[in-house]
């Protein structure tokens, strides 16, 4: 694997599904002076053919066909398997958390996380390039924030009792309190002492019942 230093002739293979946005990718590429080794519109096949194109570093949206959901990122996870810390970059229109962890578990050297709707000019998009293609580390603000925020959510989740998750899990489902209380054999009093145990421990400080009681459910299905 190669280790360009930061400058021009670094290879790049792009993995984009969208004709006019994979052309617009590998003009730019181009106009920047990196080299294009390769391109692919699908996830079938997406290892081999980065492998045997000898790119630098693989710029991949994380979302493509056959299935339109995890292919990018499966495969930088598999590319680093076979070549480890080989450089990639991952390009999304959201922050998908799903394998992350898992990508960044080795340190995250030679890896980046970009925001289509984030790049906003390209120096800094072909700098980012260069830099993950060197061993640097680019990963967008708002990917770092998102998953704080879920790491902090799961902790918070984490402390509530086997009870608390399952009075937390009906009422995600819409139950009111009286049939909370009749699914798990308790009083409704029980119910509000979990409930209210449920705020305290999610650290919802919004005034109403309501409110705090939809910002625990989304706390739940987000956790």
């Amino acid at each position: 694997m190669l280790c360009p230093e930061i400058g021009a002739g670094v290879r790049v293979f792009v993995a984009e599904d969208q004709f006019l946005l994979r052309q617009g990718l590998e003009n730019l590429l181009v106009s920047n002076g990196l080299e294009v080794a390769g391109v692919a519109g699908s996830g079938t096949g997406l290892v081999e053919a980065v492998i045997a194109s000898a790119a630098d570093v693989a710029l991949l949206d994380i979302r493509m066909p056959p299935t339109n959901t995890d292919e990018g990122i499966r495969a930088a996870l598999e590319l680093r398997r076979r070549l480890p810390g080989y450089p990639v970059v991952l390009l999304s229109q959201y922050v998908e958390q799903l394998y992350l962890n898992e990508l960044l578990a080795d340190g995250g050297v030679g890896v980046g996380y970009l925001l289509k709707d984030r790049v906003f000019d390209d120096v800094s998009f072909v700098a980012a390039l260069r830099s993950v293609a060197s061993g640097g580390t680019m990963v967008d603000p708002a990917v770092v924030t998102a998953m704080m925020q879920r790491r902090t959510t799961r902790q918070r989740l984490e402390q509530l009792t086997p009870r608390e998750q399952e009075v937390l899990a009906l009422m995600a489902e819409g139950h009111a309190n009286a049939a909370i209380a009749g699914r798990l054999f308790v009083t409704d009093k029980a119910v509000q002492k979990h409930i209210n145990s449920i705020f305290m421990k999610l650290e919802l400080d919004t005034s109403g019942t309501t409110a705090r009681r939809v910002q625990a459910v989304l706390t739940h299905l987000r956790g």
